[in-house]
């Protein structure tokens, strides 16, 4: 795609950054939203909530699917015909939950809103496309900062759509959602031809150029490494705050909202830092950040044991990492290969996407305490996620190994 141009009307970048910032929300709305409506989706379709559960991990396989063939297809057709046609098939799929009369239909129309939802991962490449420099980075930490937000306040939404409209609301709610924003983009985007030497891109040669590309693949690890962080927190909290702590759902609701205010005041020091201290850092400082999250956390454990503030606080200060480290290592790897933006932003999504489910996983099934498994994998994972920092910094002194 061509590089983005400086003398944007501000109208212009603002009616960019809310469709960005929509595109950000409908990411990540249709999981967390549904979870208060387990039970209720249950008895619906006479099934168990385990069955219900299913739902979810469909939805991610589906996502992963899709934005590993959306992402490098956009570099060949364009941003806007993928990312309409995305939005369109979400909103089906959408619909299609709503109004499905079995379980089967269900699973299947929530297959078909995972599949359009992998255009979302369009977002970075049209970061990519229509900002430059330090734009990049101050966008992308105000589109971590959304997410957090958004995944914190989902829950909350979930359980207030599952009073007012039973289980099907959050479906049309993202269906209305999705709607909006697909006339943004219909009127707002651009779709001009793609400067490429071939304008139809082969995938497979594209991936493999990409993989092979060392300080690539570091730098959208080390934004695995940290989301795992977060997301990791995400996947337990209901063990810890419901089961653990004995929380009912409003008041484990009300712990993810004061997380989510923890983003928004983890974006603002990320922001003030991007003017100050150079992209590499920004990934040092935020990775220090969650290791020291981690060890405080293991040290209010041991000597405070289990209670919201021994999980908020070091919470708050691994978020500030995340807001700090991830924008910065994600314009890093973006600029590895700008010709390429969809096919980057599809690589970096999916490893981003796997990395965190696995590890989310591996800390919920520890058979150890959960408040100490948790603080022990973010000192692990900082950890690593320095060693690679400093791999890419070797490598950078000696070019041909770059």
């Amino acid at each position: 795609m061509p590089e983005a141009k400086d003398c944007q009307p501000a109208t212009s970048k603002f009616a960019a950054v809310v469709l960005l910032m929509t595109m950000v929300m409908l990411g990540v709305f249709p999981i967390d939203v549904l979870l208060p409506s387990f039970p209720s989706l249950s008895r619906h379709f006479g099934t168990t909530t385990s069955d219900i559960a299913l739902s979810v991990s469909l939805f991610a396989v589906g996502i992963s699917l899709s934005q590993l063939l959306i992402g490098p297809l956009s570099d060949a057709l364009g941003r806007k015909s993928l990312l309409l046609a995305g939005m369109l098939v979400s909103t089906i799929g959408a619909l299609g939950c709503a109004w499905a009369t079995d379980y089967s239909c269900f699973l299947l129309f929530r297959l078909v809103q995972a599949l359009g939802c992998g255009c979302f991962v369009l977002s970075q490449a049209l970061v990519q496309d229509l900002f430059i420099g330090k734009q990049r980075e101050r966008l992308r930490i105000l589109m971590v900062t959304a997410s957090g937000v958004c995944i914190s306040v989902s829950p909350l939404a979930g359980t207030l759509l599952q009073e007012w409209l039973d289980w099907p609301g959050s479906f049309y709610l993202f269906s209305a959602i999705a709607a909006l924003a697909f006339f943004r983009a219909l009127v707002s985007l651009d779709n001009p031809p793609v400067p490429l030497t071939s304008q139809r891109i082969q995938i497979f040669k594209a991936y493999r150029q990409l993989c092979s590309h060392f300080s690539f693949m570091a730098y959208w690890l080390i934004c695995a490494i940290v989301f795992a962080c977060h997301f990791s927190f995400i996947v337990v909290s209901p063990l810890i705050f419901i089961e653990q702590l004995q929380m009912s759902s409003y008041e484990f609701s009300l712990m993810l909202l004061l997380y989510g205010a923890a983003y928004v005041l983890g974006g603002t020091l990320a922001g003030v830092l991007n003017k100050r201290l150079q992209s590499t850092t920004q990934i040092v400082t935020g990775l220090y950040l969650i290791l020291f999250a981690g060890l405080s956390m293991a040290l209010l454990s041991s000597q405070y044991g289990l209670t919201p503030a021994t999980v908020l606080v070091p919470m708050i200060i691994c978020t500030a990492g995340t807001t700090i480290a991830r924008p910065a290592a994600t314009s890093r790897a973006m600029e590895v290969f700008a010709d390429y933006a969809g096919t980057s932003a599809s690589v970096g999504n999916t490893l981003i996407f796997i990395s965190g489910g696995l590890i989310s996983a591996l800390v919920n099934l520890s058979p150890y305490d959960l408040q100490l498994t948790l603080a022990i994998s973010f000192v692990l994972l900082s950890s690593v996620g320095l060693l690679i920092n400093a791999g890419i910094n070797r490598r950078a002194k000696v070019p041909s190994l770059a």
